[in-house]
């Protein structure tokens, strides 16, 4: 019998394509997210391994008790907050992952190209070019400027020779930020209050975890500039979603540009989406053509090392 492989989320219909299978493999990919566990489990129900790209739909206990024939679970990157490990390893499911590939470097790509499109005003300038029309707005320069990173971990850290290039100024904040990382990367730390009131821009890099939930919420957006610009790249969750969409409607801050949100695909009769002052983007920050070849090509070397008994990659 054929083994049978589900890819989850595959929004752009690419997985199985990227993917190097036997013939003895069989691949289903769902284009379509299913956010309803019962439903999850019928979709799921007769495969023998599953692909989840990171943090798209959650694989719980519960779901893994309805999926008696998944012996092989496998994850885009190394780490994935949304698949329960532990439950697996203890139904007897291996989980494997892959290597982050160009991650880095496209979510560092795509957080400037949502800075820039903000700071810039493009899409209402390509939007009224559409409509018949010409100028809309007026642009703000980012040379001279100061941007401030909420986290300066691999990604916060990639964000500052691009911004050194265009002639800013770099701080950054987080609640667990020490003085002697600052000085690794050669940016200046200054206290939550000043972080907030002096950045020009602030940029979120945050992993999501239990206390980075509402990292920045109505304290710390009543702190910034009414011009300060704010994009988050990182997860939804680490920014007040409610608490945002005040600061946006009563201008306490100039614009947001979002490539992630508290519930996605984002629901269609969404406050945000008719939000003023904003730039919006389907969560595609680490979604490039490069990153899905070696996440995909990853996958199929999952598979094989499974079955031939020698796994890769496991996630402790």
């Amino acid at each position: 019998m054929a083994f049978r492989v589900a890819v989850l989320d595959d929004y752009q219909d690419v997985g199985i394509d990227l993917m190097d299978l036997p013939s003895d493999v069989e691949a289903v990919a769902f284009a379509d997210r299913v956010a309803d566990p019962a439903r999850l489990v019928a979709r799921l129900h007769g495969f023998d391994a599953v692909v989840c790209m990171r943090e798209r739909t959650p694989i719980t206990a519960g779901i893994l008790d309805g999926l008696p024939d998944l012996t092989l679970l496998i994850t885009t990157g190394m780490r994935n907050a949304s698949i329960d490990v532990v439950a697996a390893r203890e139904r007897g499911v291996t989980v494997c992952g892959t290597r982050a590939g160009a991650g880095r470097a496209s979510t560092t790509e795509h957080t400037w190209a949502l800075l820039l499109a903000l700071a810039r005003n493009v899409p209402a300038q390509d939007a009224a070019i559409r409509a018949g029309g010409w100028q809309r707005g007026l642009g703000t320069v980012l040379a001279g400027s100061t941007l401030g990173l909420v986290g300066l971990g691999n990604l916060g850290a990639a964000m500052v020779p691009v911004a050194r290039a265009l002639g800013m100024d770099v701080i950054a904040w987080s609640p667990n930020l020490t003085a002697q990382r600052a000085a690794e990367v050669g940016v200046e730390a200054p206290g939550r209050d000043a972080f907030f009131a002096g950045a020009d821009v602030v940029s979120v890099h945050l992993v999501l975890s239990e206390r980075s939930v509402g990292t920045i919420g109505a304290g710390e957006l009543g702190l910034m500039k009414p011009s300060a610009l704010l994009v988050n790249t990182s997860r939804g969750p680490i920014v007040d979603e409610n608490a945002l969409l005040t600061a946006l409607r009563e201008g306490w801050i100039g614009g947001a540009a979002l490539d992630v949100y508290d519930t996605e695909p984002l629901p269609d009769e969404h406050p945000l989406r008719t939000a003023p002052r904003t730039v919006l983007a389907p969560h595609t920050g680490y979604v490039s053509r490069s990153s899905y070849r070696e996440y995909y090509a990853d996958v199929a070397e999952d598979i094989a090392a499974f079955r031939g008994g020698s796994p890769v990659r496991e996630l402790a």
